[in-house]
């Protein structure tokens, strides 16, 4: 199996195999990055169809010294920022009176995902750096590179946003057991 940049170096070279193969590596991952931070599906893949564009485009100037990765999740977050905002509806509900069952279930199951009380409670480049760093995996320095930042920033970033989630969730679950044990 080749590494990113032995496919970066083939497809320089005019293999259009290499660059597909670049994409089949990438595709799915950096479409579930996009789709946390666009208002729908098809925003994200028309970021992700911009993104493969331009690094087609502009792959003459990856520096090998930075993971591909790396470089490649900065095209992306470039093109999700440049897509107009649109009004995302809250997932709250103000009275369960006739609402759709199916609705409150969803609404429910959002407390109890980490990633959508990050989106709800995290601003957006801390949300980012969040999943960088702990669903893509990547170093604090890569996150950093990659949002553009300093290395400090994405330190004291991710320490802020662990201990706001951690509060957050435990506000939460605090809610959940009083509601429960008043039935």
């Amino acid at each position: 199996m080749l590494t990113d940049e032995q496919l970066v170096e083939a497809s320089l070279q005019g293999s259009a195999a290499a660059f597909n193969e670049i994409v089949e590596r990438y595709q799915e991952r950096l479409l579930r990055f996009l789709l946390t931070r666009s208002a729908s599906r098809a925003d994200a893949e028309d970021a992700i169809q911009d993104t493969f564009i331009s690094a087609h485009r502009y792959l003459y100037s990856f520096n090998p010294r930075w993971r591909f990765s790396t470089w490649l999740y900065r095209i992306a977050l470039r093109n999700i920022a440049s897509q107009p905002r649109r009004y995302l509806p809250d997932a709250e509900i103000e009275s369960t009176d006739g609402a759709d069952p199916l609705q409150i279930c969803l609404v429910a199951s959002d407390h109890e995902n980490v990633w959508i009380t990050a989106k709800r409670v995290l601003s957006d480049d801390a949300y980012s750096a969040m999943w960088l760093r702990y669903v893509e995996d990547m170093s604090v320095k890569e996150v950093a590179r990659a949002l553009n930042k300093s290395v400090s920033w994405a330190k004291v970033t991710l320490l802020r946003g662990r201990r706001r989630l951690k509060f957050e969730l435990a506000d939460s679950t605090n809610a959940a057991a009083r509601s429960e044990s008043y039935g």
